[in-house]
């Protein structure tokens, strides 16, 4: 099968989500991709075979003088590096891009941090939770003079991170096709959740109004985008944010009086409430599904995981696959959201053992037996 990064060599330095996110991004796609670590960080990772699959696993100690000379050979042969560590750390392992250039100028090296390479919060640590905080999004995911919902996904750590990281990665591969130059790649994962506010910060520029929790077009102030009980205790969520989609909800439900009202304050807005309330209270969730499914209005059911995994749109999209694991049988995985008509990603290998490819690395190095025997036991690798 072609791949669209075939022949793409990734060293993968980086550990927990975001840069592991991306370097699954990449092998999906093609991309030859060896995940490097110290072996004194055996089990410090994220324990999910989704997103360490379709890659190899080496440890290698950065520290020692013969580790590193390992990873300047690996270096000399590959086309993108990644990392994740705190500023500075590259530098004084000496494994740094300045150093790196000096050894293969062509490479694309990529640093993923929360908050980048320079500023006043560059040494800070971080995780999902505090990159949210500072970008003003956590803030504004509550009910009004509530306390901040901790989402349940890592929105920096995968879109803001991984995914910014992949997409540059592969726009830096391909100016390095067009010009034969490598380049430094600095991504921030508060950089990232930033410009993903397009919507509140024109809100906030343009129209002189600061977003508050649970009070915007997109978070519930108005009744034609927002979430309703039904009969069975369960939920759908009705997104008739254009106004045609408007019309065809007041329509359906009988009630073409309110269609001038679809943004109405005041009294107005708490009766169409009112009113929406009551009606999708008196069917379940399963018989508004086939009442409003196709009707035109941008209805859905609020699944439980459970229900989306096993979605029958899930399925037909093929978004869950498995794979057969040496020693655990057959693993479910997450498949790759992007379909390629010619050359699509896909699951070729399940997630490997820490160090699983240790010794295969050094033997495609020209290393024997013996010399590997002797890495190990002076903790090299």
């Amino acid at each position: 099968m072609l791949q669209a990064l075939a022949g793409v060599k990734v060293l993968d330095l980086s550990r927990l989500l975001p840069g592991p996110y991306c370097s699954m991004i990449l092998a999906d796609l093609g991309a030859e991709v060896l995940r490097i670590e110290d072996k004194r960080f055996a089990g410090e990772g994220p324990g999910m075979p989704t997103v360490m699959r379709n890659k190899k696993h080496m440890t290698l100690n950065l520290k020692h003088p013969q580790g590193r000379e390992i990873f300047y050979r690996l270096a000399q042969k590959a086309d993108v590096i990644m990392e994740g560590f705190r500023p500075g750390v590259t530098e004084r392992l000496g494994i740094d891009y300045q150093r790196l250039k000096s050894i293969n100028e062509k490479i694309i090296y990529c640093s993923l941090t929360g908050y980048g390479q320079d500023g006043p919060y560059k040494n800070m640590v971080g995780h999902d939770l505090n990159y949210l905080s500072f970008a003003g999004i956590l803030s504004l995911n509550s009910e009004p003079g509530q306390k901040p919902i901790i989402p349940p996904i890592q929105i920096a750590d995968i879109a803001a991170g991984g995914m910014l990281a992949a997409l540059a990665i592969m726009a830096a591969l391909i100016f390095r096709q067009k010009t034969g130059q490598g380049q430094y790649i600095d991504i921030s994962m508060l950089d990232g959740l930033i410009a993903m506010l397009p919507f509140l910060a024109t809100l906030y520029w343009e129209a002189g109004e600061e977003p508050e929790a649970s009070d915007t077009l997109l978070s519930g102030r108005f009744p034609c985008y927002n979430i309703y009980e039904t009969k069975d205790g369960q939920y759908i969520s009705i997104g008739a944010l254009e106004h045609r989609f408007w019309v065809n909800l007041c329509q359906k439900l009988g009630r073409e009086d309110f269609i001038p009202y679809q943004f109405a304050t005041g009294e107005k807005r708490e009766e169409i409430f009112r009113f929406l309330q009551d009606t999708f209270r008196q069917k379940t969730r399963e018989e508004w599904m086939v009442e409003l499914r196709d009707v035109d209005v941008c209805f859905g059911k609020v699944l439980s995981l459970k229900e989306a995994l096993n979605d029958p749109q899930v399925k037909h999209r093929k978004m869950v696959v498995e794979f057969p694991h040496s020693q655990k049988g057959r693993q479910k995985y997450l498949a790759s959201p992007i379909k390629l008509s010619l050359t699509p990603p896909s699951v070729r290998q399940g997630a490997a053992e820490f160090g699983e490819h240790t010794e295969e690395v050094l033997r495609e190095l020209g290393l024997g037996q013996d010399e590997i025997n002797r890495l190990k036991e002076e903790g090299v690798v």
